[in-house]
């Protein structure tokens, strides 16, 4: 029962030499074999690739190399991070046959410090989803019960995680795709300051918004696999070139003066009332290890969601307007007399419904006359709620929120409600139109078995801080310790 220990303990064992780094990537491939079938976590699975590099760990070990951060410690990546010789697929049609020729940064980095790289999870095509219902190959089911969704985009990676079929994992979000299904498997999930990660080599979907994080069984490997990926890379003129702080170190300290933020918007209409008493609950948690509470208010993040999806369907059909068949992806069989129908044949059968929704939309606002009315008002409000958040982190260390106004919902439930699916990232997407760093932790149960997540927002690359206060509160409960027992 290896596969059911945090990613630093099973490091501990490996460097302790209580076990091979071979003998936990077979008995975790065994695992998988036996639960994958359920949760359908997985999109390609790599044994060939996971046990050559166990063995040269194993090796270096017994020559006493020096080995690195993640030594030994099985990875699993969200299919739209690029993997050389592996496929990356966005779960979506358009590229079911792609396999890149080189590895995005946060790949290069893992494997640098010997991580092993067991596969590609499932996700909404192209990253574009809530519930991990609009991947082409398949629906990832959430392992505290098969007949709820995990989450979305990256619902694969995190119902990977809670399943022990991973010990930890990479993901990005874009609008909440580590948060909220981390807040739904009952997992860690991290997403940076945006410029903190490289985002080369992650397939674009709203390039201002992504930003590639984590999803972990608790703070410490959340911390862990942060330090390794953070840092400036000549790739991404984007990516910060900020001295990374030591993530590991003091994580269990922090001030007992503490100032939470607690915005009345995020408490409002809409919220699932075990949702709220759970944050409630652990807000009074932080108030006996002597922080203060602070009333607060965002009183633009009501517009949030609405300006969220004109820039992100904005960026997403710039983004998205390669995949031709021509330059890359899909090319339908059928012949076409001309090349406006080849063009319409190949973006009908490549992408999904969802995919195609946003595109439409982005292309829409982004059209001669809707310009002003659409985006640039949407930039505006953007611009507003980044005040906001400014003005709120002048009285307090830290937002905490829940991550999602609701837990997790049934398969099928809202996917013929576009709308209402978009809602249930309301929690999340400030923080990437503002690109601060955000983190989902597990804060409770419901009546039902499903977990709960609460979300704490910092200022601009203060990870550190952000790690330290999840990790009081996790030392003072056991929310992440409980397993699922998946049938």
């Amino acid at each position: 029962m290896l596969h059911n220990l945090s990613a630093n303990n099973i490091k501990e064992k490996i460097i302790n030499r209580e076990i091979t780094s071979q003998e936990v990537v077979e008995e975790l491939f065994e695992w998988i074999c036996l639960k994958d079938p359920s949760v359908k976590a997985y999109l390609y699975l790599d044994k060939e690739g996971a046990l050559l590099k166990a063995k040269e760990i194993d090796k270096k070990l017994n020559n006493g190399d020096k080995i690195g951060l993640l030594a030994g410690i099985p990875v699993a990546i969200k299919d739209n991070i690029c993997t050389s010789g592996i496929k990356t697929t966005c779960a979506s049609r358009m590229l079911e046959n792609f396999v890149p020729p080189y590895d995005a940064f946060v790949i290069k980095k893992i494997k640098e410090e010997d991580a092993v790289i067991i596969g590609k999870t499932n996700l909404d095509e192209f990253a574009m989803g809530s519930s991990n219902e609009n991947s082409a190959f398949h629906v990832t089911r959430n392992p505290w019960n098969t007949d709820y969704i995990p989450g979305g985009s990256g619902g694969g990676s995190a119902a990977a995680v809670t399943s022990d079929m991973a010990f930890m994992a990479l993901g990005s979000d874009t609008g909440g795709s580590i948060r909220q299904p981390s807040a739904f498997c009952g997992n860690v999930g991290f997403k940076p300051t945006y410029g903190r990660v490289s985002r080369y080599g992650l397939v674009a979907f709203a390039s201002s918004l992504d930003q590639i994080g984590t999803i972990s069984k608790d703070v410490y490997d959340a911390a862990l696999l942060l330090q390794v990926v953070s840092g400036h890379d000549g790739c991404d003129s984007t990516s910060s070139k900020m001295d990374v702080p030591e993530y590991l170190a003091d994580i269990n300290c922090i001030n007992s003066k503490l100032k939470i933020g607690v915005p009345r918007e995020f408490f409002g209409a809409g919220l699932n009332p075990e949702v709220g008493n759970a944050v409630t609950n652990a807000l009074d948690i932080y108030k006996k290890k002597g922080a203060e509470i602070v009333d607060l208010s965002l009183p633009h993040c009501g517009y949030a969601v609405a300006a969220y999806y004109i820039i992100a369907t904005a960026e997403a059909s710039s983004n998205l307007a390669r995949y031709d068949g021509v330059r890359y992806g899909y090319r339908s069989q059928l012949s076409e007399d001309n090349i406006i129908d080849m063009y319409s044949r190949v973006r009908a059968e490549g992408f999904g419904s969802e995919v195609k929704r946003r595109i439409l939309l982005g292309n829409y606002v982004l059209s001669a006359g809707f310009y002003d009315a659409y985006y640039l008002k949407a930039s505006k409000v953007r611009t507003l709620i980044k005040s906001d958040f400014e003005d709120a982190f002048d009285k307090v260390d830290c937002i905490i929120s829940p991550t999602c106004p609701s837990p997790a919902f049934k398969i099928g439930e809202k996917i013929t409600d576009p709308l209402e699916m978009y809602l249930s990232d309301i929690y999340t997407i400030p923080a990437n139109l503002v690109g601060i760093p955000g983190v989902s932790i597990p804060c409770g149960f419901t009546t039902t078995g499903l977990p709960i997540g609460m979300q704490i927002m910092g200022k601009y690359f203060e990870e550190k801080k952000i790690l330290q206060i999840a990790k009081l509160f996790e030392n003072e409960t056991g929310f992440h310790l409980k397993k699922p027992e998946i049938k």
